[in-house]
């Protein structure tokens, strides 16, 4: 184990890991990407292995943080000033652990029964808590438009706990030729389809879910087998993207448990 103390911000290690961090297309290029805090590491270590690197900040970690680095004691390790560690996780109170990793594949099964399919999700934390939701709820993949934000920046990572190392997720698809192909029906989500709670949802079903702000595009709506919408108070427009996607998810898994 080899161990770093940098201070520079010009240090090229930390410009590496800096461009990881901010940039789809560099970790895309390398193949890797940051995790952060203890809960996501400890994860990773679990279905995959050791990390390349762990990266922690001057001063105190959490106890947690302690323990982890303590049972990776022969992992490579580099610690940086408060505000440049600062620079590379996500969020304003970190454990004091950051893991520079390899992205994991996670194969698709061969026969999809139960699917979510997301246009242009922007927000990372509401698709890292839909990914989080989906593995939950039994999703067998889940499809992501050109237009979804990137499932392994570290703030969805974040958000999602976990769920990316283990759920099927396939990135830069066309979602209108995909729900083409898929062998069930297709449900697009929107303010006035037919109740989702009307619905068979005990064979091969996929939810299509759109952008936060947009919705579904018309495209995609029209693709769908049926449009449908979810009951309300008459007072609040709709759900937010990652609420809606949770109400659908689990109303199918109670109607297929309870078949």
């Amino acid at each position: 184990m080899s161990f770093k103390h940098i201070t520079s911000r010009d240090n090229a290690v930390f410009k590496h890991l800096k461009k990881l961090a901010d940039n789809k297309r560099e970790r895309n290029k390398e193949g890797k990407t940051l995790l952060d805090g203890v809960h996501l590491i400890a994860g990773y270590l679990q279905a995959f292995g050791e990390p390349e690197l762990l990266i922690i900040p001057e001063g105190k970690s959490s106890q947690e943080a302690v323990a982890l680095m303590q049972d990776l004691a022969d992992v490579n390790t580099t610690m940086f000033p408060t505000l440049l560690f600062a620079e590379l996780t996500p969020v304003a109170s970190s454990t004091g652990i950051l893991a520079l990793v390899k992205l994991p594949a996670v194969a698709v099964p061969e026969k999809v029964d139960f699917a979510l399919m997301l246009e242009d999700i922007q927000d990372p934390g509401n698709l890292g808590s839909m990914l989080r939701t989906a593995l939950g709820a039994g999703v067998d993949a889940v499809y992501l438009s050109k237009g979804c934000t990137d499932a392994w920046s570290p703030k969805c990572l974040r958000g999602g706990q976990g769920a990316q190392f283990y759920l099927p997720i396939i990135e830069g698809v066309d979602i209108i030729e995909t729900m083409t192909h898929f062998e069930g029906s297709s449900y697009a989500t929107t303010l006035v389809g037919e109740p989702l709670y009307a619905q068979d949802l005990t064979k091969p079903t996929a939810f299509v879910i759109g952008n936060e702000g947009a919705g579904l595009s018309r495209d995609a709506m029209n693709a769908a087998t049926q449009q449908i919408s979810i009951p309300m108070n008459a007072k609040l427009e709709s759900l937010n993207a990652a609420a809606a996607a949770a109400v659908c998810l689990f109303e199918r898994q109670r109607q297929a448990t309870k078949a």
